[in-house]
């Protein structure tokens, strides 16, 4: 299913939004490889920049010493020899895995989660938009009964998509909600059901418990639900968004991660950051504000992207 995902939509592309994340780190790393040679100054200059884009020190610094290491032992002698070897070293570091996105039966139950802000709501209106070009239904639960306005505008996305919202009253169970919509998505043999669960604050252990019975709710009706839980991490917010996906993926076991405004943000090395330590795909990337701006995440051209070299 997720190869199927992958259809070009007319949304923006990863290359075109990542030109900040280019400007920011990856085309300045490109270009000090360019150089006919490269001495230490030059590698702690790029140790650094990796660093500057939220890759993490521990994975800038084995990145680089990998790097110096195969250019000797292979006699790596040209710029764009060493800048394919750094292409091929990021590419295979954010090869992790990746599940089909489909569970065999009806419907295939996919969890939202994430911290307030983060774009959960919108991300999950993306996913429904993009699965509904496919030819696939969706059926969308308004799980976020905490934040005032999350409910409407689940409801409004869901006019607009013609995709079916279960919603209770704002401060419903939202353990229920998820319940009764898993009910409707196989009453009306929906492919999907879409979960979208409050802004967690990462640090607040009742709510974290919270999102653990919605899952203990779902898989009383299907002990395979859920099938996908995707944690939406705001490129903006860097390391801090690391340590989302540590404290989410101990509370739920996240499968992969959405990363939301990445046209944003001139750090897109948190996705590196991410699968390194937790070994967790990056499932989807958001490229831009439009409901088609989101793009089934691809390694080679995000990594092409973020090492472009000027022409």
């Amino acid at each position: 299913m997720i190869n199927r995902l992958k259809h070009r939509f007319s949304g923006r592309t990863v290359a075109e939004s990542s030109e900040k994340s280019r400007r920011g780190f990856g085309g300045r790393i490109a270009a000090l490889i360019n150089r006919s040679s490269i001495g230490d100054d030059e590698w702690e200059e790029i140790q650094d920049l990796l660093i500057s884009g939220d890759v993490g020190p521990g994975f800038a610094a084995s990145t680089v010493d990998i790097l110096r290491r195969r250019i000797k032992e292979q006699r790596i002698a040209t710029s764009d020899a060493v800048h394919a070897a750094l292409r091929v070293l990021l590419v295979n570091s954010l090869d992790v895995g990746c599940s089909s996105f489909a569970s065999g039966g009806m419907p295939t139950v996919v969890l939202v989660v994430g911290v307030n802000g983060s774009g959960k709501t919108t991300s999950v209106a993306r996913i429904a938009h993009r699965l509904k070009c496919l030819g696939f239904t969706s059926v969308l639960a308004a799980a976020d009964t905490f934040r005032a306005g999350a409910i409407d505008q689940l409801k409004v996305w869901g006019d607009r998509l013609g995709q079916r919202v279960v919603a209770h009253q704002q401060g419903a169970d939202p353990a229920a909600v998820a319940f009764d919509a898993f009910e409707a998505a196989v009453a009306v043999k929906a492919d999907y059901l879409l979960i979208d669960t409050a802004g967690r604050l990462q640090t607040n252990q009742n709510l974290m418990s919270e999102l653990d019975k919605i899952r203990r709710t779902i898989s009383r009706r299907d002990e395979s639900a859920p099938h996908e839980v995707l944690l939406v991490i705001d490129s903006i917010s860097g390391q801090n968004g690391l340590s989302q996906a540590r404290l989410f993926g101990d509370a739920v076991d996240v499968t992969g991660i959405v990363l939301a405004k990445h046209d944003s943000s001139a750090k897109g090395g948190i996705a590196f950051a991410i699968t390194n330590e937790l070994r967790v795909p990056i499932k989807f990337i958001g490229t831009g504000e439009a409901i088609e701006d989101l793009a089934v995440f691809d390694r080679n051209d995000f990594v092409d992207a973020l090492l472009k070299r000027e022409s």
